[in-house]
């Protein structure tokens, strides 16, 4: 079935009776080409791309709950390509190329709404690293604009210029950043991947990893045993954990990540603004809701849930930069578990096991990297070569120390990136 304004019409008038699933619940088979560990938004893009791209679609996503249950669908939703150093930057404008194109492609609305993300900075020193960045920006084929102050005030006038500790002097304005609907980004995925013949396995947790001789044979669940001569491990914050299933001790920790929604609002903020100096990052939903975050919880953790104490330091931060926002009332927060390498920087690589594939430590970069994920993810599994764009995310960079990318330039240490 194909969307458009006219089928939406003729269903409106119809009483909504021709709607069909958007996605079958099959049983797995005995065996696949290729099993993907993990049903969220890296996951099922990558089943996705593997049909599209390569041909491949004799494909199982397996889900130990249901689709985009995890990670994609607890973050904050922003879209953005403003990374600085070399391996990362190419990998994040080809993730955001990706996304203008994806609605259009998946024939899904994601809700991609490119309002724009503003970092400010408050000191010459963080004046100076911005430019740094922008440039970087640019070079790369992005957008990426310096606002001075009152450049920054013409735009989001709310917010607490004269901020004693952190005064605003200027902002680094990126237009092609914003917001994505996060479910709809797996439901879009979850259904161009099942119309391409992939099954898509609800409730099926694996177990196992089943390995004869240093080659993958297949997976164990609470389904029943399946084999596949490739497995892909796309589990975010558990990465650590299913690894372990193969004999794999991974440099990862896990940790969790706040975020908090309020009461439904007037349009009152246009963009995505990032306060960097208090860890504090807000956007208004379509629904008119104020989606703020802040910092990781500093401990390592699997619950999806976080602590008291980081709630009052993101309130806390977010007063500092809008006292406005006090009279919000929040209805809700959650926890998603961050996957956190050393040098703040993903993995997609194989690994010493043949046939078996790892996509993981995204940290804070998971949801705008999905549609990016995917594509490179499928690339390396269908061809045994690393995508152009993903070639630095190599495992071994932990043990070698070659080609390590210190994004956020906080050291080879996982909670403090």
């Amino acid at each position: 079935m194909r969307y458009s304004a006219l089928r939406v019409i003729k269903e409106g008038l119809t009483g909504n009776r021709g709607w069909q699933p958007v996605w079958r619940d099959p049983e797995p088979k005995a065996e696949y080409d290729i099993i993907i560990i993990g049903g969220g938004g890296h996951g099922l893009a990558t089943a996705y791309y593997l049909a599209k791209e390569h041909g491949v679609t004799n494909v199982a996503v397996l889900e130990k709950g249901y689709l985009g249950g995890g990670n994609v669908g607890r973050n904050t939703t922003l879209v953005r390509a403003n990374y600085f150093l070399p391996g990362n930057s190419e990998f994040y404008s080809h993730s955001l190329k990706l996304w203008e194109g994806m609605e259009h492609d998946l024939n899904y609305n994601a809700m991609h709404s490119q309002r724009g993300l503003i970092n400010l900075f408050h000191s010459d020193a963080q004046r100076d690293a911005f430019v740094r960045r922008g440039n970087a920006m640019i070079n790369q084929g992005d957008d990426a604009i310096l606002l001075d102050r009152d450049g920054v005030r013409k735009m989001v006038p709310y917010l607490d210029f004269d901020n004693t500790r952190f005064p605003i002097y200027g902002g680094l304005y990126h237009p092609r950043g914003g917001t994505a609907r996060h479910d709809a980004v797996a439901w879009g995925y979850a259904r161009g991947a099942d119309q391409r013949g992939v099954d898509l396995i609800q409730q099926c947790e694996v177990t196992g990893i089943d390995i004869e001789g240093g080659v993958v044979k297949g997976v164990q669940t609470t389904r029943g045993a399946i084999r596949a001569k490739k497995v892909g491990i796309v589990v975010a914050g558990r990465s650590g954990q299913v690894a372990a299933m193969a004999g794999m001790r991974l440099p990862i920790e896990s940790h969790v990540l706040q975020a908090f929604v309020t009461e439904g609002l007037k349009p009152c903020i246009d963009h995505v603004v990032s306060f960097g100096m208090g860890h504090f990052y807000i956007s208004q939903s379509d629904k008119g809701g104020l989606v703020f975050g802040g910092d990781l919880d500093f401990y390592a953790s699997y619950a999806a849930r976080g602590n008291l104490p980081m709630v009052e330091h993101v309130m806390e931060a977010g007063m500092t930069l809008m006292p406005m926002i006090g009279k919000a009332r929040v209805l809700r927060s959650w926890g998603g578990i961050m996957d956190m390498t050393p040098d703040g920087s993903p993995i997609i690589d194989k690994t010493d096991t043949e046939g078996l594939f790892i996509d993981c430590g995204w940290c804070y970069g998971g949801f705008k990297a999905v549609p990016a994920s995917g594509f490179a993810f499928a690339h390396l599994m269908a061809t045994g070569r690393p995508h152009d764009t993903a070639e630095k995310f190599r495992l071994d960079r932990f043990r070698t120390g070659v080609s390590i990318m210190d994004e956020e330039g906080t050291g080879a240490q996982h909670n403090l990136h």
